[in-house]
């Protein structure tokens, strides 16, 4: 069973920075997984924040280009997402995803950006 945990999430002022990381254990193959970074605010559907597939290719949403870089370390079997130029609207619940022929989501993380 494939296991995610955040973290590195916490309370930022705006133009602010902050890195979330997700470690991922119960998998020997990490390296075949797309990860994914997802977020929920309050009364909105979670969307999808940044992609990186096996390959290294990444995606992102429009709404965080230019701003968020996800990257990973295969060998850490670990994700991150470096947030630059943080604004209110990016205050939500940050989720991990791993994906292959299933699906595996962390418990979350929660980034505030207020003054």
């Amino acid at each position: 069973q494939v296991q995610l945990v955040e973290s590195g999430g916490g309370l930022v002022q705006p133009g602010g920075s902050l890195r979330l990381s997700c470690a991922t254990s119960g998998t020997t193959v990490f390296n075949i997984y797309a990860m994914s970074w997802y977020r929920q605010a309050p009364g909105k559907q979670r969307e999808l924040v940044a992609v990186i597939t096996p390959g290294g290719r990444t995606n992102y949403a429009d709404s965080v280009k230019g701003r968020f870089t996800i990257s990973r370390d295969n060998a850490k079997k670990t994700v991150y997402l470096q947030m630059n130029s943080l604004k209110s609207e990016d205050t939500a619940v940050y989720y991990c995803n791993a994906y292959a022929t299933l699906g595996y989501w962390g418990q979350g993380t929660q980034v505030t950006v207020s003054s």
